[in-house]
């Protein structure tokens, strides 16, 4: 399906799965607006590339997704949201007694918070529009936990609720709102991890994939940001019409353990 004259805005998308998901988008015929909470020439060149290389308008927004305000003005100086897509998010790890309070509020505030002011801000868009699509990409943690990331699970689990909340209250308006929620997926980020955790546990690359980074992904592959990406212009899609307030998990069978 052509998403040709539909305008996304994903948050968090200058690399890893929300670039993967903008470059999908793109594919589709979408226009895009891209956003982190830098302001670099590089940013701003990454969107041209984009325009260049799909045939669609990029732009780029900064915008601080740990603040309330600059969430709902991202949406504004968009102008158009047809597609929301939330996936900016962060992860600390620490055992609850000394989860340090700052983690906690800014992982709360960017993966859960901005999540409800872009979407608060986006919705007259869509509503006018009589068509949207809010897709959140949440985690297999937002279904399932693991010790030591009490905030991450937390914000995932809130990000799942809130989705399926935001879906009942589009009903019927043409407005759809799902979770995507992967498992380990290959990043430049997670892929900078590999050598350290090689050195840790002496193991070699594949061993350390296969038995410390995906002990949980029975698959015992990591998803791609493309697969991601694919999703998200399903859901986008006449065929996502009907799937509003669920969740798709791309976690290789992690949650049906």
């Amino acid at each position: 399906m052509s998403l040709k004259g539909k305008t996304a805005v994903i948050t968090g998308s200058t690399s890893g799965i929300g670039l993967g998901i903008a470059e999908e988008l793109a594919r589709a015929g979408a226009d895009l607006v891209l956003n982190s909470f830098t302001d670099k020439d590089e940013d701003h060149a990454l969107a041209k590339e984009l325009a260049q290389k799909h045939g669609v308008a990029v732009r780029y927004i900064q915008a601080d997704m740990s603040k309330g305000d600059e969430c709902r003005k991202l949406i504004e100086k968009a102008g158009s949201c047809d597609i929301l897509v939330n996936n900016a998010g962060i992860q600390h790890v620490a055992a609850i007694e000394e989860f340090p309070v700052d983690s906690w509020d800014r992982i709360i505030a960017i993966n859960l918070n901005s999540t409800f002011h872009t979407t608060a801000a986006a919705l007259p868009l869509m509503r006018k529009a009589g068509w949207g699509r809010v897709i959140n990409i949440a985690s297999a943690h937002g279904l399932t936990a693991s010790p030591y990331k009490g905030a991450y699970v937390a914000a995932k689990h809130g990000q799942v609720g809130f989705t399926k909340v935001t879906a009942l209250e589009c009903a019927g308006q043409g407005i759809t709102a799902n979770a995507i929620c992967p498992g380990y997926v290959l990043t430049p980020m997670v892929e900078s991890q590999i050598p350290d955790q090689m050195k840790k546990h002496n193991m070699d690359r594949e061993t350390v994939i296969k038995k410390v980074m995906l002990d949980r992904q029975p698959s015992g592959d990591f998803a791609t940001v493309e697969q991601i990406g694919g999703i998200a212009v399903f859901l986008a899609s006449n065929a996502g019409a009907q799937i509003t307030g669920t969740t798709i998990s791309v976690d290789g069978g992690w949650t049906a353990l």
